[in-house]
């Protein structure tokens, strides 16, 4: 043979390999990144190419699809009562993805899950039937928390302290996911992404702001569970006002006339007691109060219900003065409505946390169980009598003290309320806050409540005026269950 045919054939030679080792790689161990990548296509219209799952409340579903028309994507999402569930659902749009419980099960709502999958099915590549997911929200406690809120921009959580689940969830202003759900909401998707009051973020869950006074609640828990108070009757060393530890500043509190000076942390709640609070949480040093908060949830960074809420926060590195803000929720302390319900629902539980959540399980098409999700784990936080101790405080805050708007005939109801300073030197709408417990009948519910800006002067903003009647609709709608 021709020396220069015989070399041109063995280059060819080695091009036929290079290619076959290049379509055998792709294949064999690439072929799954690029079906799953975002920027594939057909993905994409493998996701739309049937109707999807549904996301369940109480039996029914808040979730649908439309056939659509001139697209090559089949279905859409559609949301009947979009702006009631958004919390919970999130989105799920053809162009912008997918958030929430529509993010997170994406491949069971879309029918792409393997599990959801038989022996021919895997074979053959066929797309299975869509799946579903079961939530644990109550349709009455998310009525009640987005009828009460209104036009409020805030946010409310329920839980059943018993069992973690969430009950209700509504973050407010509010949106509806189908707006944005096909290829050409552009218009509609840039509104609510410059919308300065931010209706896509899921404020029960994702704003984490000062807590105020209901982070008096952990405070208390502090100096019961550390032996710096033997009981929550025991008077306090509080002088009124209080000097915050190396300045001349005094921590004053919101009434003068308030029985305060060296009140027990019972009237402390009642009365919701600056003094006795900055002085207890400077006593106890920063270390002993983060160490409880972290138990009650703060400063952990994956706090999934399964949807990730953001870490309500502790901070470190404060002097005296610093630390004895914190015990009255202010400083650098910021907190979620979830992370205040957990505290409520703490304690209301024997001193018991459940790990909130709120899908019960995940189903295949013909609703037989793929994953099913018990009741969350069960972590001792305080002891059977703080907590008892705590309960009776909180009982006296609502029917003796600033919560009185949270009061339900014929049910136990404990609370505390909350105003938070916001801005430098409070030059903004202060927030309210209303964390609380009831139990009546049998049933159980801790609910947190924060109103960002009802419109209301900021001279008239409080826990109690604001907060707590929504806290207050919302537990007995629990209660009623």
């Amino acid at each position: 043979m021709n020396k220069t045919i015989r070399r041109a054939s063995v280059f060819c030679l080695l091009l036929v390999l290079a290619l076959l080792g290049r379509a055998t790689w792709v294949q064999a161990y690439q072929a799954r990144a690029l079906a799953d990548d975002d920027h594939n296509r057909r993905k994409t219209i493998a996701q739309y190419a049937q109707p999807l799952g549904d996301i369940i409340v109480a039996g029914s579903p808040v979730t649908g699809s439309k056939r659509t028309e001139g697209s090559d994507l089949a279905y859409k999402r559609t949301y009947p009562r979009g702006d009631l569930y958004a919390a919970v659902t999130g989105y799920g749009s053809q162009a912008y993805g997918s958030t929430q419980l529509e993010g997170i099960y994406s491949s069971v709502l879309d029918g792409t899950d393997d599990r959801l999958k038989n022996p021919l099915d895997a074979l053959t590549g066929k797309q299975a039937e869509p799946g579903d997911v079961v939530t644990t929200i109550d349709p009455d406690v998310q009525k009640a928390a987005r009828d009460a809120l209104g036009d409020d921009k805030g946010a409310a959580v329920a839980i059943d302290p018993r069992s973690g689940q969430i009950l209700g969830m509504v973050s407010s202003p509010s949106y509806d996911p189908s707006t944005i759900s096909g290829t050409d909401d552009g218009d509609t998707w840039q509104k609510l992404l410059t919308d300065p009051d931010k209706p896509l973020v899921n404020r029960a869950l994702r704003q984490p702001l000062a807590p105020g006074s209901t982070f008096k609640l952990v405070v208390a828990s502090a100096a019961l569970e550390n032996g710096l108070y033997g009981s929550v009757d025991e008077p306090t060393k509080s002088p009124s006002p209080y000097t915050l530890p190396g300045t001349s500043t005094p921590l004053r509190n919101e009434s003068a006339s308030a029985p305060c000076e060296n009140a027990s942390l019972r009237v402390a709640l009642q009365y919701s007691c600056n003094n006795v609070f900055g002085k207890v949480a400077a006593d106890l040093g920063q270390d002993k109060v983060r160490a409880m908060a972290e138990k009650f949830g703060f400063n952990t960074e994956k706090l999934d219900v399964p949807v990730r809420a953001s870490k309500s926060v502790y901070p470190t590195k404060m002097d005296k003065a610093q630390t004895a803000l914190t015990g009255i929720g202010q400083f650098e302390v910021t907190a979620t409505p979830l992370q205040m319900a957990m505290v409520s629902a703490a304690l209301a539980n024997g001193g018991e946390l459940t790990a909130p959540h709120m899908v019960s399980k995940v189903t295949d098409g013909d609703g037989a169980t793929l994953e099913d999700f018990a009741d969350g784990d069960t972590e001792r936080i305080v002891s059977a009598s703080t907590a008892e101790q705590l309960r009776s405080a909180m009982v006296t805050v609502v029917e003796q003290g600033t919560g009185t708007n949270a009061r339900i005939s014929g049910a136990e109801v404990g609370g505390k309320t909350g105003t938070a300073e916001n801005g430098v030197d409070n030059s903004n709408t202060p927030y309210a806050w209303f964390t609380s417990y009831a139990k009546s009948g049998g049933q159980e519910v801790a609910v947190a409540v924060v109103v960002e800006d009802s419109g209301a002067a900021a001279s008239e903003v409080s826990g109690n005026g604001l907060a707590a009647p929504i806290a207050r609709k919302m537990m007995e709608a629990a209660l009623r269950r």
